[in-house]
């Protein structure tokens, strides 16, 4: 998001897993990201200043959420990185690729940020580390699995950590992955608890918002789900981990797709955060 044209210097839980269960059960013919015209997610990872983090998220949840969904976008999320306490990762979609141009250059070029680029600039390190996204087939972007946004100065309610698993992949998802994921991994994380919120593949149309750098060229398959807590994600992986069918047959087959390790980003939601 910042510095545009300058390099940066709950639902129940059983209505979760209804809606994990609805997204793994794609009719047979279903193709992964073949949409004509699709969603477009970007998963944005800020590099904070030391110790200027939480400065950062005041002022975003202030002053940026209203006013860029203004302008025709949809923020989904922003979170704090449990792993990296200099790190700010955040979410927000586009109707279509079209229109994240148009509402990109409404809001960079508004009075919003014009009045508090400021403010938010002197604290970035970094703001390239970006990926566009699209669903990775129909249905699998994120859907109705947002809480209530909290207003302004409202004292929010308990929220969950929501983990998002970066899969770096020798072959684009389209070759293999991407239906395995859907027919074989998702059920196997749904029955460990961790359901499968959305599921994402790169979007491989050019950045029509050159201002702000995307990575691009990549072959990745993105997944998000939400547990209780930083403990329940490590009980829910260790579940996996003793489930024989993993063991048996997928652990496996998913090293033989990956290049290198999946990264994951365990997020906890801030105050004004819709994905809690």
């Amino acid at each position: 998001m910042f510095k545009a044209g300058v390099k940066v210097n709950a639902p129940s839980a059983l209505r979760v897993a209804a809606m994990a269960m609805a997204l793994v059960g794609q009719p047979a013919n279903a193709e992964v990201g073949t949409a004509a015209s699709h969603p477009v997610l970007e998963l944005r990872q800020y590099k904070i200043v030391h110790g200027r983090r939480d400065e950062l998220i005041a002022l975003f949840d202030r002053e940026f959420v209203e006013s860029q969904e203004a302008c025709g976008m949809r923020l989904i999320g922003q979170f704090r990185d449990l792993d990296d306490p200099d790190r700010f990762t955040w979410l927000r979609e586009f109707p279509d690729m079209a229109r994240r141009e148009q509402a990109l250059g409404a809001f960079y070029g508004g009075p919003v940020w014009q009045a508090h680029r400021g403010e938010a600039n002197p604290l970035l390190e970094d703001n390239d580390n970006v990926l566009l996204l699209r669903p990775a087939w129909d249905g699998s972007g994120f859907a109705d699995v947002a809480k209530r946004r909290p207003n302004p100065g409202e004292t929010a309610a308990g929220a969950d950590v929501v983990v998002a698993t970066i899969h770096y992949l020798w072959k684009k998802p389209d070759e293999g992955f991407g239906e395995a994921f859907r027919r074989e991994f998702a059920p196997a994380f749904n029955r460990a608890g961790l359901p499968v919120l959305a599921a994402y593949v790169v979007e491989e149309a050019p950045n029509n918002f050159p201002r702000l750098p995307v990575r691009q060229g990549e072959k990745l398959f993105v997944w998000f789900t939400r547990v209780r807590g930083a403990a329940d994600y490590a009980s829910a992986r260790r579940r996996l981990n003793q489930d024989a069918i993993w063991r048996s047959q997928l652990a496996a087959r998913l090293d033989d797709y990956e290049e290198r390790r999946a990264q994951v980003l365990r997020l906890a939601p801030t105050d004004r955060s819709r994905l809690r």
